[in-house]
């Protein structure tokens, strides 16, 4: 077994939908980012890569890169799962959290989690999804952007 954290922030953005867990958000403001900039799903793509030892979205999806402009994480997040099966390792099990003062994502939490275990062949009780505030802290608190944090249990099947 091994096990990988992820975190990724991004600030808020007029003119772009709002992107969590491969959800439509409704929100006057999206994020910010080369890809959809779904913090979750980026957080999440961290920890597994982290994980199995593969570094982190930058070196494999870089933003520098067009091909990735506007992609959906959830394909990002399917790629993910391909280098993980390449390399012999499979999900067990994820842990996330939001950060975010507003919107209030909670109703949404059971669609994410969906997706997400959709994405990566896994059970849905397997992927774990909660939402915090700061209670008014911070540049998530000013409700400037929103952050998400992540841990990933990966199993070994092919050494």
């Amino acid at each position: 077994m091994r096990i990988g954290l992820g975190f990724d922030a991004h600030r808020f953005a007029g003119g772009r939908p709002l992107v969590l867990g491969g959800v439509d958000i409704p929100c006057p403001r999206g994020l910010e980012g080369h890809s959809d900039a779904d913090v979750l799903i980026h957080a999440i793509m961290d920890a597994l890569l982290g994980g199995a030892g593969l570094g982190d979205i930058g070196r494999h999806f870089p933003d520098t890169d067009p091909a990735y402009r506007g992609i959906s994480s959830l394909v990002l997040l399917g790629r993910v799962k391909e280098l993980l099966r390449e390399r012999g390792f499979a999900p067990v099990n994820l842990d996330s959290v939001i950060i975010a003062q507003k919107p209030r994502v909670s109703p949404y939490i059971p669609a994410m989690e969906e997706a997400v275990a959709r994405a990566l062949d896994m059970p849905p009780g397997c992927v774990n999804v909660k939402a915090t505030t700061t209670e008014g802290m911070g540049f998530t608190g000013r409700e400037e952007g929103i952050s998400a944090a992540a841990v990933a249990l990966l199993e070994i099947f092919r050494v």
